[in-house]
Formats: C-alpha cells, structure tokens, sequence
C-alpha cells in the first residue's frame, strides 16, 4: 500500500498477513520493514501484521529537502494508521521505531493500543544537541552502497560486524529488500547512506518529558549491557516516566534483538497484548 505523508513522502506500507487486531511493526535506522518479515510470521496468528518502510528507507521516498526530522517520522506512522483504519493499533518499535511509536502516542492519544519497544531511542529530560551532532553519522556515511549482487551483499554482511549477528532469515530478508537494482547492474542501498546519516543527525527526536502523558501498556525491551552498541541504558528512565512502562532484559541479545532472537521477542511482545 502507498500512503501519503508530509513533505512529498510517499510511505511503503506492507500487509504481512495475519488474522486479528491491526499491529503495525516499526524499524530500526538504516532497515525497512520486511527486514522483519521472519519476525511477522509468529505474530499472524493473533494480529494483522503491516510494517512500515520510514521515509528515505525500504520503498518509501525521501522527503523534500532530505530533511529527516523525526517529525516527519511520526508523520509517517500516523498517515499509515489512518490508512489501515485510524487505530487504536498494536505497535512494535525496534530503536527508531520503538521512539517514532511513543512520537506517534503523545502526539495523537488512541492512536496506540499497546505497545512493545525494543531499545527505543527515546533521550534523558537533560538531553539536548545541535543538530548534526550524533557519533553515528559518520559510519553511515561511509558505508558502502554498491555491491555487484545481493548474494555479495549477503556474504560481506553475514561474515563480519554488526549485521552478521542478526539471525539467517531476517539477514536474508533485509538484503533482499534493503537493495534495489541498478541500471549499469548491480545493486545498491535502498536507504541511502547520507539519508541515513541525515536520519541519525535529526532533530526532533523523543525525550523522556514527552512520554509521561502516553498512558499506554508499554513493555520496553532492552539488550544486554556488554553489547557495545546496546542502547539499554536509555531504558530505565524511561520506564519509570511512563505510567504503564515496564522493562525486560535480554542478556543474550544486542541492539538487534528482534532480528537476532525473533521468537523470544515475538513471544514477549504477543505476551504483552495479552
């Protein structure tokens, strides 16, 4: 499905599939949202499943300007909604995505029915930066957009750093439709890496002041400590600002966890809705 959104953005959004209430399952930086497909396929048995595609990722179109402000984030979130009823929706959010769901939350109260969130990068109340500060930028716009083939895409990846710890089948699904076909052959990133850099640079991001007014159900999933790009630490205050927040731990996992252990984190999120 195309939806429209602000600033020009046309949204992909995905029908996965699936008997019973809407969830919609929302992206992490840099992914798309059948990136996540393994993922969805243990949630159809309860939920009519959609994932988004962010603006600037998967099949969905930058915005004028490639200005990223996580706004528009929400903008997209919330068009989509509309698009498949107008919600209440379930929600998973993995980092972006978990943040870009409590945006979406605080903006427009009953938007969200409940809602799992994998290290969302929602930031402390002291938080503040300029825009352009953010110490991922600069490794995403080094990275390399072309390959000769997805199949070249999928050895580099599996065989080194960070992607290879994500589980065979969600590494699979994330080239698969994370490339597009080039005309002079080949393949390259459907996210482009100065939009994702644009993207870790945004303004507009969730702090910890937005959330105490989001009186959703809201289970926040953080990976273990010793990951060295574990977002975890963001958690907990988080969870004490929200009113219905509640914090799980997963010392096996990383920042990848629901692409990395999607059954556990597939059972906890369907836990939750419970």
């Amino acid at each position: 499905m195309h939806v429209s959104s602000t600033q020009g953005v046309v949204v992909a959004l995905h029908d996965l599939g699936g008997d019973g209430p809407p969830l919609i399952i929302c992206h992490a930086t840099g992914f798309n949202g059948r990136t996540y497909e393994p993922f969805a396929r243990l949630l159809t048995g309860h939920h009519h499943v959609w994932a988004i595609d962010f603006r600037g990722h998967g099949a969905s179109t930058p915005p004028d300007g490639e200005n990223f402000d996580w706004g528009g984030m929400v903008d997209d979130l919330l068009a989509s909604i509309d698009a498949i009823g107008g919600g209440p929706v379930f929600a998973i959010g993995h980092s972006l995505g978990g943040a870009t769901v409590i945006g979406a939350a605080h903006r427009r109260p009953g938007s969200i029915e409940r809602a799992y969130l994998y290290e969302p990068i929602v930031m402390p109340r002291e938080w503040e930066r300029a825009e352009g500060d953010n110490r991922m930028a600069g490794p995403a716009r080094k990275r390399r957009e072309v390959f000769g083939s997805r199949e070249e895409a999928l050895m580099r990846y599996a065989s080194r750093t960070p992607l290879g710890v994500l589980r065979a089948d969600c590494l699979a699904a994330y080239v698969e439709h994370g490339f597009v076909d080039v005309a002079e052959g080949g393949v390259r990133l459907a996210c482009r890496a100065e939009h994702e850099a644009r993207t870790f640079e945004a303004t507009g991001t969730v702090t910890v002041s937005m959330v105490a007014e989001v009186d959703v159900p809201v289970v926040v999933g953080v990976g273990g400590a010793q990951d060295p790009g574990s977002m975890a630490y963001l958690g907990l205050g988080l969870v004490e600002a929200l009113p219905q927040g509640r914090m799980v731990a997963y010392e096996h996992l990383g920042h990848f966890g629901p692409v990395q252990d999607p059954v556990t984190i597939a059972r906890d999120a369907l836990a939750s809705f419970a």
